[in-house]
């Protein structure tokens, strides 16, 4: 079937990181066992468009979402154009296929009071815990990074003399972000409580658990969730909210559409253009206020 030889590709050639080409397995698995279950074959790489269509089928009918059933066949088609590139088949059964219809959610970003309240509610907290909480908003808000990026922060990527990040994005890619000065004294403020929880732990990671372990996804999930609970009422509540809200927040107040794709890690100004209709309603209520006919 190829797969391992694919994984490997995605690992070594294409440094994709680990959680990614976990997904991809992960679908590439799914289909394995609908085409071994359905057909009585494992080998997917001998499969055709009409048996792959059946399987989508089957995850329209078993209440998939669209956009989860697209990102499925993603990895099935990035399988194939391997086998492709490889000369182990002659053509890819999703040549043709056009991806299901997904409705464009908005991404509504926290307002600049919303973040303001989140940060003055924690900078009384002089523990660890809430030290920390304090670091990982003002992380997200202020450099944008994502949340697997802040994840694997390391001390090491932290330059305090230069108010400098150095963030390992995707496919290994590395990027500077400038820190604000503020950011700068919460992190030393951290670093001398981290030393109350590691004790003589050579942990390398910026963020750790109150056990002293590195921190994980979810709970930084949990914090920004619980945190912005309490600020705003807006229905999604997450880290990647964070980051739109800062980039909307840089693109409200005139930033360059080049230098936010660069500062949040895109490979593409299409990634950054879906923050721009925020800025364009902040122009449309500049232009309602100022323009001389509006006021007549």
């Amino acid at each position: 079937m190829f797969i391992k030889e694919f994984i490997d590709y995605l690992l070594l050639e294409r440094k994709y990181s680990v959680h990614t080409v976990t997904a991809y397995k992960t679908d590439l698995m799914s289909y394995v066992v609908f085409y071994e279950k359905e057909y009585d074959q494992k080998d997917i790489s001998k499969s055709n468009y009409a048996q792959i269509r059946s399987w989508i089928v089957s995850l329209v009918d078993g209440g998939v979402s669209n956009r989860s059933i697209n990102r499925k066949v993603s990895s099935l088609k990035a399988y194939y154009k391997f086998l492709l590139k490889t000369g182990q088949i002659d053509k890819t059964p999703l040549a043709k296929h056009q991806a299901l219809k997904v409705s464009k959610k908005l991404q509504i970003p926290f307002s600049n009071i919303e973040v303001d309240k989140v940060l003055n509610g924690l900078v009384d907290g002089e523990d660890f815990k809430s030290v920390r909480d304090r670091l990982i908003v003002e992380l997200f808000y202020a450099t944008g990074m994502r949340r697997i990026e802040l994840v694997n922060l390391k001390i090491n990527n932290i330059d305090l003399l230069g108010k400098q990040v150095k963030v390992l994005g995707k496919r290994n890619k590395e990027r500077y972000i400038p820190l604000l000065l503020s950011t700068v004294v919460t992190i030393k403020r951290y670093l001398e409580l981290r030393t109350e929880v590691v004790v003589e732990s050579k942990n390398p990671f910026l963020l750790l658990t109150e056990k002293g372990v590195k921190i994980y996804e979810t709970l930084v999930y949990r914090i920004i969730n619980r945190y912005f609970s309490e600020a705003s009422s807006k229905v999604k509540k997450s880290p990647h909210i964070l980051r739109h809200s800062f980039a909307t927040h840089l693109l409200n107040e005139g930033a360059n559409l080049n230098a936010v794709k660069e500062l949040l890690g895109h490979s593409s100004l299409a990634s950054t253009e879906v923050y721009t209709h925020q800025s364009v309603a902040q122009l449309a209520k500049v232009h309602k206020q100022s323009h001389p006919r509006n006021k007549k």
